[in-house]
């Protein structure tokens, strides 16, 4: 018996557009890439209500929504966009790059670095 209100997670996250099909929803879901309220869900049948806080990573990119209702259907894009309210933090500018994602500096052409050069790339590193 589901409670009035509640629908299984991996219908929810179909219906959202989240993911593309149910199956990869639950996928999703089993490899713990989805928090219900900050929990792991472990399951595709954990049921989600409007209220609670999903956290979910989709390739490189995590998303915070809030769900606001339960869906019906798979509808248009507009449709499921009332199903949850993003409350996820603005992302970073595409232009500023972390400062450990740096590259490290090499004159053009110079090609692979030796073993030397390696080495010492290594002690620098290792100094720190």
């Amino acid at each position: 018996m589901v409670a009035e209100g509640r629908q299984r997670i991996d219908k929810w996250l179909f219906f959202s557009r989240a993911v593309k099909s149910r199956s990869l929803a639950a996928k999703l879901v089993v490899a713990g890439r989805v928090r219900i309220n900050r929990d792991k869900a472990a399951q595709a049948s954990d049921l989600v209500k409007p209220g609670d806080v999903l956290t979910i990573t989709l390739d490189q990119r995590i998303f915070i929504w809030k769900v606001v209702a339960a869906g019906t259907r798979r509808g248009p894009a507009e449709e499921a966009r009332t199903l949850y309210e993003d409350i996820s933090p603005p992302p970073a500018p595409k232009g500023e790059a972390l400062p450990d994602a740096v590259p490290a500096l090499r004159e053009a052409g110079s090609g692979r670095p030796t073993k030397k050069e390696r080495r010492q790339t290594d002690r620098l590193f290792d100094e720190n």
